[in-house]
């Protein structure tokens, strides 16, 4: 009654199934194991904050370049500092102000650029101390045109920044500047410290729950296949049932 099995025909259906179900199932537990990084990450970027609060400063040079393990770390680095900027366009405890951008030059003719803190807008912004310091705050990757809480990128005011990158300064400043900055810890009096933010790829976004979208439909792949695989089946055993029986397909 199976015959219809050793056909050439249910035998390529039969190897189609046998591949196609055990690809769905490694897809779709690959894209869970993809959400579940990220979910992982996301928890370690949220107690990142206190655990780098708690950690002793390493020089600038040792967390360089910056990369989720290394980012929301705290940094020191010495030198004296130069030009200043803002950043207009940042919030804050539900506020809009602007960062206040400092580049400290650093013995190896570098700039590295320090958020020294925020201030609402229209307040001045406190003048960086003269001589040599040693500044200490959590390690930043530079900022992205599309980067979260950037708001403007071009047809600033002089004085004025959009994002926070080297890119954006090394037309501004005679110096290399770092592709990275920090955010003191400590701020001056009239500023407000500015809290790291959570490295790229390490929030629970829309591209994280794609990644679970497409766990599911992984999935619902695997059981359809399956289904279908299942009414071919009775169909052409129904039908390898009917000709045994000697039934035509009129019925007769």
């Amino acid at each position: 009654m199976y015959r219809f099995l050793t056909t050439p025909r249910w035998w390529g259906i039969n190897v189609f199934v046998l591949l196609a179900i055990p690809f769905c199932l490694y897809m779709g537990t690959w894209q869970l194991g993809r959400f579940e990084d990220r979910v992982d990450a996301h928890q370690a970027a949220e107690q990142r904050p206190e655990a780098a609060a708690r950690e002793q400063a390493a020089p600038l040079a040792e967390l360089l370049p910056v990369d989720k393990e290394t980012s929301g770390r705290q940094a020191r680095a010495t030198g004296t500092y130069g030009e200043q900027f803002l950043v207009p366009g940042r919030e804050l405890d539900g506020e809009t102000g602007a960062y206040v951008l400092t580049l400290l030059r650093t013995a190896d003719g570098k700039a590295l650029p320090v958020v020294r803190g925020w201030l609402p807008d229209g307040a001045a912004a406190p003048a960086p101390p003269a001589g040599e310091v040693t500044v200490t705050g959590a390690l930043q990757a530079s900022e992205s045109p599309s980067g979260k809480g950037v708001h403007r990128t071009g047809g600033l005011p002089e004085g004025q920044v959009g994002i926070i990158s080297a890119a954006s300064l090394v037309n501004l400043v005679p110096d290399d500047v770092y592709d990275a900055w920090v955010t003191l810890t400590d701020s001056p009096t009239g500023l407000t410290p500015v809290p790291a933010s959570a490295p790229a790829g390490t929030g629970l976004d829309l591209k994280a729950f794609q990644n679970l979208g497409y766990t599911g439909e992984w999935f619902v792949f695997a059981g359809f296949v399956l289904f279908m695989w299942f009414r071919l089946f009775r169909r052409e055993a129904e039908a390898a049932r009917d000709q045994a029986l000697g039934l035509s397909e009129t019925g007769a």
